[in-house]
């Protein structure tokens, strides 16, 4: 009898193990289910908008909860992105440049303490940045990406050597590891420095060290003319809509945002960075390591949602792209676009809302309003949101226009007879008057911050 009993007991025990067991399944996959509705809702709110076009990817725990193409990868002949597509990465580029780099100090061929004289002996002030000053953007090395004649000059194809020109005479902005500047000149220094100690190109030195071993074959550099199959087509708004973004021969963007990949790949690249199969841990835990503006070796180390975060961005013509890292929650965020203005920040920030179950705004509808032409006047003019940094706002045919220094001319539509919004990103601009009724500045609204301009001009 006891026997029997034992018997009974341990068939209840079993089947209500496997019960639990059903319903955890059930629960992760309405779960999961749950994450691919909001993101669609979410994703579809920037689509409807013009303000978003690509691939996104969303990873927890070591499992792939989405990963989907939006819009078109070439509108001129209906291609739609999907997860395979591949994206110009832009500034995305800058992580596998600081790791090429440390793993260089890991071979004993350089040091990231080094000044930089000691691999560019002409450079001037070399001999007080260090290799560390340009991984951190603390080198006070002007960035050549903000030179006058930079978009003139872009589409002219220029070796590594032919681009250094362009800056190392330049006075530096400020001492080095004073402050925190953000300067391409001081990523394409380090891929020329990668060249110089390892005797290889900077392409073939991360395809041999980053790409191959981590299986990455999607991920390489994107010559202009070199066919690249299933690369995405760039596009920048306009005022009478989408266009072809402005042409960049990708040998100026070089190590500081040259190369291309996929969502799919660049996961393989986040679980890589939680091995030692690239670097040791040490090295890992110094890339990641913040330093002024909480900027590390090619990422920004913070936190959001009360989590540790490791991300960064990247923009160039026509593309605009986010890789995020939840590192302790194992979560990661990708979002690559091939329209130049998309607010992928923001989208991964949405993102990992849904994921951890955070609070965030759907993009809302703009509906637009008649303005009298004479308010429309008052607004004309300039306003400056920094030093060297302008928003111009012009009037043609009862119609506003925005142009921000080195972006591209937008339409702003009336919301009331002060606000307008933008159609292109989810921006807005409010203009502000004195007691005398004058319009004094404007108030960009972006990114979930206020950014005041006040009039010059």
């Amino acid at each position: 009898m006891k026997t029997k009993l034992k018997d009974k007991v341990g068939v209840r025990i079993g089947v209500g193990a496997l019960l639990l067991l059903l319903f955890l399944i059930l629960n992760t996959l309405v779960a999961a289910q749950d994450i691919k509705l909001k993101v669609d809702e979410c994703i579809d709110a920037y689509t409807k908008t013009g303000g978003f076009s690509g691939s996104v990817f969303i990873a927890r725990g070591g499992k792939i909860l989405l990963s989907k193409g939006y819009g078109m990868a070439n509108y001129e002949y209906d291609l739609p992105n999907t997860p395979q597509t591949k994206f110009l990465l832009g500034s995305v580029t800058k992580q596998f440049t600081g790791m090429a780099i440390m793993q260089l100090q890991e071979k004993g061929l350089l040091d990231v303490n080094d000044p930089i004289n000691k691999y560019i002996p002409d450079y001037a002030n070399g001999e007080k940045i260090t290799v560390h000053h340009l991984l951190t953007h603390t080198s006070g090395i002007p960035s050549f990406t903000d030179f006058p004649e930079y978009e003139q000059t872009m589409m002219i194809p220029s070796p590594v050597e032919k681009t250094i020109e362009r800056f190392k005479d330049k006075p530096l902005e400020f001492a080095p590891g004073e402050k925190f500047k953000y300067s391409n000149s001081g990523y394409i220094l380090l891929g020329y420095i990668i060249e110089k100690v390892s005797g290889k190109s900077y392409e073939e030195f991360l395809k041999e060290n980053i790409f191959q071993p981590l299986g990455m074959i999607n991920t390489g550099y994107a010559h202009t003319s070199e066919i690249i199959k299933h690369r995405a087509s760039g596009y920048a708004p306009s005022d009478s809509g989408i266009v072809n973004a402005a042409y960049i021969d990708m040998s100026i963007p070089f190590s500081a945002g040259a190369l291309y990949s996929t969502n799919e790949d660049l996961y393989l690249w986040h679980r890589a960075l939680y091995t030692e199969e690239l670097v040791k841990k040490s090295t890992l835990d110094k890339i990641f390591t913040p330093f002024k503006e909480n900027y590390g070796y090619g990422w920004v180390i913070d936190t959001l949602f009360n989590r540790k975060r490791i991300t960064h961005g990247g923009g160039i013509n026509g593309f605009s792209n986010n890789i995020t890292r939840y590192v302790d929650d194992d979560v990661c965020v990708i979002v690559l676009s091939n329209f130049e203005l998309a607010q992928v920040g923001k989208i991964c920030r949405d993102l990992a809302a849904i994921v951890f179950g955070e609070k965030y705004e759907l993009l809302k509808e703009r509906i637009a309003i008649k303005v009298n032409p004479e308010i429309l006047d008052s607004y004309v003019g300039e306003y400056e949101l920094e030093p060297g940094f302008v928003i111009t706002i012009t009037k043609e045919d009862n119609r506003l226009f925005t142009q921000a220094t080195g972006q591209p001319k937008v339409e702003i539509f009336p919301e009331s007879q002060i606000k307008f919004f933008l159609k292109v990103v989810d921006a807005q601009l409010t203009f502000l008057k004195d007691k005398e009724g004058k319009v004094t500045q404007i108030i960009l609204y972006q990114g979930g911050k206020d950014y005041p301009a006040k009039k010059i001009k």
